[in-house]
């Protein structure tokens, strides 16, 4: 196969797909409206797949040698006049793959994404923790960006990202902004954390709280004043919780209630739903952080949560099912989708009905 990786790029761009697959075996495949198809009539042979990974890092000025060591390698670069892409390369079956994320130049607009208004106001929060969660691919980087830019359009300060990799660029508007990467720029997470706080940071953007220390600093951060914006891979403000409090030893639990009762100010999941006219389409729960929300966390009555969220439509909060059941309505999705995805399918089935 002679084929230039430049001219696959410029094909997943032209052809408006969200993700390239370069994969030993199989033809280079393109994702777009959550299918996947062949973009070459060719299937990829391991010297082919190699050729095109040393192609991918030298247009990233990496070296690859670190993907040959490691087994798998996560960065971003950009392409003039094209567009951005994260790459996410791997070694499979003594085969090197990679799978190209196309992010183009630019920020995403939250009206054409299908972001709610009420997720758009988060930026008006001046301290403590936002989380977006949701599984991978869900588009929680998407929502961040749309967060960040208005906070930057719209507020004066500093704002510090920590992401890995890059994928939005956002430029200087009424705030200064540091874009930090993860292995480029700084070592981890945590220490490029625990390094914002002696940066003078008005907003912390944590690309992901993976894991305990993550969590923990996270937490420290949000109390000192910061507003800290994050994601999970979890599905639910309940859940969500129940993730952050269970990462710490069973005799810290109840003090990380307390705490999170105090910086926490609202869960955004979300995820992708295939719509009738193909392509995919977000619902949301969105649960902002009342009082009777702090109660409950402090106390660990989670399961309570999910009524309170139901019954807070007034202040901009909405349910998954409540969502799912919007775009049903509106005939974007059909009845199968609707009760596949459904937190509650018995219940949603009835209001179906």
């Amino acid at each position: 196969m002679s084929i230039q990786i430049q001219e696959i790029l410029k094909t997943g761009l032209e052809m408006g797909g969200s993700d390239i697959f370069v994969i030993p075996g199989s033809p280079i495949s393109l994702k777009r409206g959550g299918e996947i198809f062949p973009i070459t009539s060719d299937r990829v042979m391991p010297d082919s797949s190699k050729e095109l990974l040393q192609q991918i890092y030298q247009l990233a000025n990496r070296d690859i040698e670190e993907l040959e060591r490691r087994g798998d390698d996560d960065f971003s670069f950009s392409v003039k006049g094209a567009g951005r892409f994260r790459c996410n390369a791997y070694k499979q079956r003594s085969s090197l793959a990679a799978v190209l994320r196309i992010v183009t130049f630019g920020l995403p607009d939250s009206e054409r994404m299908h972001i709610p208004q009420a997720v758009i106001d988060l930026y008006r929060q001046k301290n403590g923790m936002i989380l977006v969660t949701g599984p991978a691919g869900s588009g929680k980087t998407t929502t961040l960006a749309c967060l960040i830019d208005q906070i930057n359009q719209k507020r004066s300060g500093h704002i510090i990202t920590i992401e890995d990799p890059i994928e939005y660029i956002h430029s200087h508007q009424k705030c200064l902004v540091s874009q930090r990467e993860i292995d480029l720029d700084t070592e981890s997470y945590e220490t490029a954390l625990r390094a914002a706080l002696r940066q003078t940071p008005d907003v912390i953007l944590l690309g992901e709280m993976r894991d305990f220390e993550t969590i923990q600093t996270a937490l420290t951060a949000a109390e000192t004043g910061q507003l800290l914006l994050s994601t999970l891979h979890t599905i639910g403000a309940a859940k969500t919780i129940d993730r952050i409090v269970d990462v710490f030893p069973a005799g810290q639990q109840a003090q990380v209630r307390v705490q999170l009762s105090m910086v926490l100010r609202a869960v955004v999941s979300q995820r992708l739903l295939p719509v009738v006219d193909g392509g995919l389409e977000p619902v949301f729960e969105i649960m902002i952080v009342n009082p009777a929300i702090q109660n409950m966390i402090r106390e660990g009555k989670i399961h309570q949560m999910d009524n309170v969220i139901y019954s807070g439509g007034d202040a901009g909060m909405r349910t998954m099912d409540s969502d799912i059941l919007r775009l049903y309505r509106a005939g974007r999705i059909t009845k199968e989708t609707a009760l596949t995805y459904a937190v509650n399918p018995e219940l949603l089935g009835r209001k179906l009905s």
